[in-house]
């Protein structure tokens, strides 16, 4: 695995959350989801009653994390694109994610799981990154 990837990989391991992105009936669409990095491979834990997880069964998809509102100097992002597999984690593997919210739009959350094998991890690393001030009109 070439030396970009391992760092992308700890990078990913710093942040919890990302974003999947996919097309639904050629339309893209994206939602936050829980990873873990286990053996080079991502899984991904979202809320099975978006019905996304049936778009992303077998698709190419795009995740992406990164450390953008963390207030550091330096910004990353990673982006790991592959292929997609509804799978059943093992008892350690679910244990691993960690509790599940509590509800997702209102009803409670049901996980399914998702394995992507990476063929492509991009980094972008900025530095030096000026702190944003969100302006508030009085």
């Amino acid at each position: 695995m070439p030396t970009d990837n391992y760092r992308a990989i700890e990078l990913l391991s710093r942040t919890p959350y990302g974003r999947v992105s996919a097309s639904r009936r050629a339309l893209p669409f994206t939602t936050v989801t829980r990873h873990l990095i286990l053996d080079g491979r991502l899984m991904l834990r979202l809320h099975r009653g978006y019905d996304y997880h049936q778009a992303l069964d077998g698709s190419v998809v795009a995740y992406e994390a990164d450390n953008v509102n963390s207030g550091e100097h330096d910004t990353w992002s990673v982006q790991f694109t592959g292929t997609a597999r509804v799978v059943e984690p093992t008892p350690a593997e679910r244990e691993l994610f960690g509790r599940t919210p509590l509800l997702a739009d209102g009803v409670p959350f049901d996980p399914v799981f998702l394995r992507i094998e990476p063929e492509f991890v991009t980094l972008h690393y900025l530095t030096d990154v000026p702190v944003f001030r969100y302006a508030h009109s009085a």
